[in-house]
């Protein structure tokens, strides 16, 4: 997360799930299931979203709007 309490797509998906629990089936609807995977430690929403073609902007807007 960043300063401002969001999730950004700097934000590693291992912490986005720490603080949000609901962030796992947000990420899971949009493709990817890598939230339960090793790579989850140490790769950023932004990073999953661009190897899984996912708009990053939309599931930024969907995660905020569910943990926020």
């Amino acid at each position: 997360m960043d300063t401002n309490g969001v999730i950004s797509e700097n934000t590693p998906i291992s912490e986005a799930i720490r603080i949000c629990p609901d962030a796992a089936a947000v990420l899971e609807r949009h493709g990817m299931g890598c939230f339960a995977c090793m790579a989850a430690a140490a790769e950023t929403v932004g990073e999953g979203a661009l190897m899984h073609g996912i708009d990053v902007e939309e599931l930024l807007k969907e995660l905020n709007a569910k943990c926020g």
